[in-house]
């Protein structure tokens, strides 16, 4: 019965894991501290142990680079602000006891720094003691309970979206759901520590009080027992107490000025599912901030009139621990680098196939996490509905259906910035602020705003980010208010509408064309594959629609196609003859009330000139012009151009059919706004009045 009852004994133990005691051990020593009288030695070895940690948790906060590598820092900060209190508790019933028996009788450390913030000046000393107090208390301490308090609210407030981004993701088949419930477990980790650091800034102020406290009785106190218990010289009292006093306080400040900066430093930590000791236990074995901290260990153990060998012991102690863990994560990485070879030698590489080939979105809006909240209808997000909108109506103008837009955020961009991106390739990029009003300048205002200077990301507008309780005063004085939705969306619809003949391909082509089938089968059936392929037909539709001309009249376009199929096959020669048959439609946006159309014209001699160059050039080939007169040809529209807009006009240049198709390709990007119109494109009942001659001085 005895031997099975030793063998269960035995059992028991060989499962008990001794790592486990480690921070029960540690409140059991706190406590004592608190209670039990300490030796002077084993106060100067609490003392070393206490900077010794201190300096290892802000060497491991510096090095820190993601979330999850310090997470038990919350934890690890209340343990160290109780032992450092502990120690004032312990060191200061000390002072108070055995005070009298000199400047020793709390130990060499409490001592040493006395003497050495002192140096024979006992004001300076204190001077420079209240100093460290108040840059600690007032500066470092404060700044990083608001750091924590304003980064706690901002995280809580981003978790609907950062949620739904998930979501997004996982349905969108970016991620699979491990990966998705991994990045969950991660954000609710995010949240938790968020809301313990702006819990554990308050031991931190909490502690630079209670050693401003302790800092005044230890020295009123100890005055008092000096004089009136050990009938000791006021100013021997005063001497022996004061530098006590100090070099107590400042054996405690200095970790916890530490401890302050690592607080302000660690800001974006998480706790996780592990223990805490098994958190600290990883998360200490960190062999560069132990041999750091080693080696200042040893510099300050060097200094005279410290305590030598404890300073010395704990530094080659700490080096030891150190040169264990790396050489146990080498032994580590070799074995699972093997492992890894040996799963390479057995298993063959996978095959590729389609499915690892990622096919690009034609049209894409990729957007900073900042930027989530427009996203999420929950929240009352417009984004979604106003990208929509854009849509039926770029849809009803162009004359097809324009393809849905993808939005997903994009971590690789600032979070309050977004990305247009078309067939993969951004075509346009802007910020906005989530929470305030753009205030645009449209010209002409009555008065300035407070508030953030920008541009209008569509148009390139003066602008100011305001608050929504200035949006009355902001339209009362002229500005033209919208949200960060409709700034978007308007940058959204210019890019589509600029790049239209990109969103037109042969899909959208063979949907026209059923379409109309339904309605005129014959048309359809004459035209392709009759006449016309499929392929130019799309090439003659994108060019119609790269000049701003709608294609809603698909019945109009296919008869005059099947007309000019007989004459041409070249996709530019059939667009300069399907262009007049629209004429009525491209003249409704350019006729002012008068139902007038006011235009530009070549000066005579100057449109000849550009006639006998076209007639030079290659067919097929780039047209070549004298450089002096392109320059002088492009300055003297854009100088047309701004003066008929300033008449209130549209910039509109007729020409010659000849010249009109490479005149309006080369001026597209040379000459903003302007419209390039044929003779043969202006009805015979449409009234033209001709307001400025283009003259290239240049020539």
């Amino acid at each position: 019965m005895s031997t099975l009852t030793l063998s269960t004994i035995r059992q028991n133990l060989s499962k008990f894991d001794a790592s486990g005691l480690t921070i029960p051990v540690v409140v059991l020593v706190i406590m004592a501290m608190l209670v039990l009288p300490l030796p002077p030695l084993l106060l100067d070895f609490l003392f070393t142990f206490n900077i010794l940690v201190s300096l290892v948790i802000i060497m491991i906060a510096i090095g820190t680079r993601k979330p999850l590598e310090f997470s038990s820092f919350p934890t690890v900060l209340l343990f160290a602000t109780m032992l450092r209190l502990a120690l004032n508790v312990a060191s200061t019933r000390v002072i108070l006891v055995s005070g009298h028996e000199g400047t020793h009788a709390a130990g060499q450390v409490v001592a040493a720094f006395g003497e050495f913030v002192i140096a024979g000046n006992y004001v300076v000393g204190f001077i420079i003691f209240a100093i460290l107090m108040i840059i600690n208390f007032i500066v470092v301490t404060k700044g990083a309970g608001r750091v924590s308090e304003v980064n706690a609210r901002f995280t809580l407030d981003a978790m609907p979206g950062k949620q739904m981004s998930i979501d997004a993701d996982l349905n969108a088949g970016i991620i699979d759901q491990d990966t998705a419930k991994k990045r969950r477990a991660e954000l609710a980790q995010e949240s938790d520590f968020f809301g313990s650091m702006d819990g554990a800034s308050k031991f931190v102020s909490g502690d630079a009080i209670a050693g401003l406290l302790i800092l005044i009785i230890n020295l009123v106190g100890g005055l008092i027992i000096g004089v009136a218990q050990h009938n000791m010289p006021v100013a021997e009292a005063g001497r022996v107490y004061t530098l006590l006093t100090i070099g107590d306080g400042l054996v405690a400040q200095i970790p916890s000025l530490l401890l302050s900066l690592a607080t302000a430093i660690i800001v974006t930590r998480v706790t996780t599912a592990e223990s805490i000791t098994e958190q600290a236990t990883d998360q200490f074995s960190n062999p560069t901030a132990l041999f750091i901290s080693a080696v200042i260990l040893l510099i300050l153990g060097m200094v005279p009139g410290m305590p030598h060998l404890m300073f010395i012991t704990l530094a080659i102690a700490s080096a030891g621990i150190a040169l264990m863990v790396v050489t146990k994560g080498v032994q580590e990485e070799q074995q699972v680098q093997a492992e890894k070879d040996a799963t390479a030698a057995t298993e063959a590489p996978k095959e590729l196939d389609w499915d690892d080939v990622d096919q690009v979105d034609l049209i894409g809006l990729e957007i900073g996490y900042g930027l989530i909240p427009l996203v999420n209808t929950e929240t009352g997000g417009e984004l979604m509905t106003r990208v929509k909108g854009v849509r039926k109506k770029l849809s009803a103008e162009l004359g097809f259906l324009v393809q849905p837009v993808r939005i997903r955020d994009d971590l690789n961009i600032d979070p309050d910035a977004y990305h247009i991106v078309l067939k993969g390739v951004v075509r346009g990029k802007g910020e906005v602020k989530v929470g305030r009003e753009l205030a645009i300048n449209p010209g002409q205002v009555y008065g300035q705003l407070e508030g953030i200077a920008t541009r209008e990301p569509a148009f390139g507008l003066e602008a100011v980010w305001i608050e929504p309780s200035q949006r009355d005063q902001a339209r009362t004085l002229g500005y033209t208010v919208v949200d960060a939705a409709t700034a978007i969306s308007t940058h959204l619809n210019k890019v589509l509408r600029e790049n239209a003949s990109d969103l037109l391909s042969h899909d959208e082509t063979q949907q026209l064309l059923d379409k109309l089938a339904a309605k005129s089968p014959k048309i359809v059936e004459d035209l392709v594959p009759g006449k016309l392929s499929l392929g130019i037909l799309t090439r003659t539709l994108q060019n119609l629609l790269q000049e701003s001309v709608s294609i809603r009249d698909m019945r109009t376009i296919a008869e005059a196609l099947t007309e000019a199929s007989t004459k041409t096959q070249d996709p530019e020669q059939l667009t300069a003859m399907v262009r007049p048959k629209l004429g009525r439609m491209i003249m409704q946006s350019l006729v002012d009330a008068d139902n007038g159309l006011q235009v530009m014209t070549l000066e005579p001699s100057l449109e000849q000139l550009l006639h006998n160059v076209l007639q030079q050039s290659q067919p097929g080939q780039p047209v070549v012009m004298e450089p002096g007169l392109a320059e002088g040809l492009f300055a003297a529209l854009r100088e047309g151009a701004r003066a008929v807009e300033d008449m209130g006009h549209p910039a509109v240049l007729v020409v010659s059919p000849m010249i009109r198709g490479w005149l309006s390709k080369a001026a597209r990007f040379r000459v903003n706004d302007l419209t390039v119109l044929s003779y043969s494109e202006i009805p015979d009942d449409q009234a033209v009045k001709v307001i400025h001659t283009v003259d290239a001085k240049a020539r």
